[in-house]
């Protein structure tokens, strides 16, 4: 990765853009997590403005947790989207006993996870983490996320809202694929970053062309509107049961991998040391933090996005000014009536389409990890490990016992993951300056 280091830098991590300039730079960021962030709600049955308004807000209080070092911008996390939608099933049946907003008190322990291994990280250091949490356990873990939400992919491309199968619905959903490919693997410059937002909006307009999209709501909405936000205490009285603690803490492995493996590449990327300074257990605590308010709001839980960081690595602007501006104008976005109420009209097969892109790529990377780490399975160990994660999370594998205990999915493969890495023999150790200098060859 070292031809990073011979690109010139545009703009430094604590250097002032010119104000068109700032507003550009600022307005691709939001473009590229837009797509990403809107999905998950779209997908979960929440809100897409309280998303944009909570990454936003989010994204402001991770800046300044970590003082302003650390160029990253905070979307919905991916990871959390089946427990979400299995949460939102239970509290939408009366005799589950499971309380509404429950999700939300979920999403809320889950920030207070992230901020209980940030203080860990800064009493203990990271060598505990990287013990519980090796390549050989994330990568597998990453796969199943994307490998576990592929039928919901193809069930948005090719079931209309009555769940018949309808060829209209396909084609949109083929064409929005095919238009997201051909962005990503043809176009240079500005429209290679957005491949995602180039997708969906061509396969709105086509969506409109098959006479699927209804346009009325748009018309009808206001400029300026508050979206619903769902505050506990206001809107639901928060409840805790074991239930919610085991379907989503365990998820939570996920994105701590994914935030570590961010700040790996984003030091890489900006040629600083971030594990180091403004230290990992900052970035981690205002990941959580961000969690935690986002869950107040009620939207969905954080995660630093890959996304924005491929931005960073093409236009080499690496200034927090262009993370403020972004999340400033994600903000704006989330109260303004007439793009929520487009958002809501983006038909399901052209989500669908993009999906099947994002959702394989999250699957593609946890395998990239394994193979970027040197996983060896020729050693026995290592196969068993990755198996067992795999076939338990994308079968659906659960432990339910009455309605005390439930662990199920992707939350139950991590455990086990963790579990087998620690009891089975011949584990290595590798520590994080080891990860940052073999990635810096």
């Amino acid at each position: 990765m070292s031809q990073h280091h011979d690109q010139k830098i545009v703009l430094a991590i604590d250097q002032k853009p010119k104000l068109g300039q700032g507003i550009l730079l600022s307005i691709q960021h939001l473009f590229a997590m837009f797509g990403a962030t809107v999905l998950v709600p779209a997908l979960t049955g929440m809100s897409p403005a309280i998303a944009l308004i909570s990454s936003g807000i989010g994204t402001l209080v991770f800046i300044l947790i970590t003082k302003g070092k650390v160029p990253s911008y905070l979307g919905s996390s991916f990871a959390f989207i089946n427990p979400i939608i299995a949460m939102k099933a239970l509290e939408a049946n009366p005799e589950s006993g499971i309380a509404i907003g429950s999700f939300l008190v979920g999403s809320f322990l889950v920030g207070v996870t992230y901020s209980l291994v940030a203080l860990f990280i800064a009493k203990a250091g990271t060598k505990w983490l990287m013990e519980l949490l090796p390549p050989i356990v994330v990568g597998p873990v990453i796969m199943v996320i994307g490998l576990g939400l592929a039928s919901t992919a193809i069930k948005m491309v090719t079931n209309n809202p009555s769940g018949e199968y309808d060829l209209t619905y396909v084609t949109i959903g083929f064409i929005t694929l095919i238009i997201t490919i051909v962005t990503a693997i043809f176009s240079k410059g500005f429209l290679s970053v957005i491949p995602v937002l180039v997708g969906i909006i061509g396969g709105y307009l086509f969506s409109i062309a098959m006479g699927v999209v209804d346009l009325a709501p748009v018309l009808q909405a206001k400029w300026f509107m508050i979206p619903d936000f769902t505050v506990p205490f206001i809107h639901y009285t928060p409840t805790l049961s074991w239930y919610v603690i085991f379907l989503m803490i365990p998820v939570a492995i996920v994105p701590i991998a994914e935030h570590i493996g961010h700040q790996l590449v984003l030091s890489k990327v900006v040629n600083k040391d971030l594990i180091d300074d403004p230290g990992l257990d900052r970035s981690m605590l205002g990941d959580g933090v961000a969690t935690m308010i986002a869950a107040c709001l009620g939207g969905p839980p954080n995660t630093t996005y890959g996304e924005n960081i491929g931005v960073l690595a093409i236009t080499r602007a690496f200034s927090i000014y262009v993370f403020i501006g972004a999340a400033c104008f994600a903000i704006l976005f989330g109260f303004c009536g007439k793009i929520s109420a487009l958002l809501s009209t983006i038909p399901t097969p052209v989500m669908g389409g993009v999906s099947i892109l994002l959702f394989g790529i999250i699957a593609s990377s946890g395998l990239r990890m394994l193979i970027e780490n040197n996983v060896d399975f020729k050693i026995k160990r290592n196969l068993i490990i990755s198996s067992v994660i795999l076939i338990i999370g994308i079968g659906g594998a659960a432990i339910h016992i009455g309605d005390l205990f439930s662990l199920e999915g992707m939350a139950l493969a991590s455990i086990i993951g963790v579990a087998l890495n620690l009891i089975l023999p011949g584990r290595e150790s590798i520590s994080f300056k080891e990860m940052f200098n073999e990635e810096n060859k």
